[in-house]
């Protein structure tokens, strides 16, 4: 199986946006692919909390840990490209990971 981060909104509509990651991580394994998503596994309570910026940076830098391994990245985009995406994104980058942009559609929900 493929390695892949997953990228997605999560700050905001919380609640609206971990539904969508969970539809991105069901659509990664229908891929064959073994998706992360730091954001659905840090921000969990008693692990980190996403509202105090130094828990947050922590959080990002552990993903990127996983990043350095990841075969790619797929950025889930239907709800826009949030500022931390784009941070991801600018990681894969500087870790020379394919980045592949995806859409669930509307029917997402």
């Amino acid at each position: 199986m493929r390695l892949v981060v997953v990228e997605s909104p999560y700050a905001g509509d919380v609640d609206r946006n971990l539904r969508y990651l969970r539809a991105a991580l069901r659509d990664c394994i229908e891929r064959g692919e073994a998706p992360f998503a730091s954001h659905a596994i840090y921000t969990q309570p008693g692990v980190l909390d996403d509202r105090v910026p130094a828990e947050r940076e922590m959080g990002i830098l552990a993903g990127w840990a996983w990043l350095a391994k990841a075969d790619a990245v797929a950025v889930y985009d239907d709800l826009g490209v949030s500022p931390s995406m784009e941070r991801g994104i600018e990681a894969a980058t500087h870790f020379g990971k394919p980045i592949e942009r995806r859409s669930l559609g509307k029917d997402w929900r």
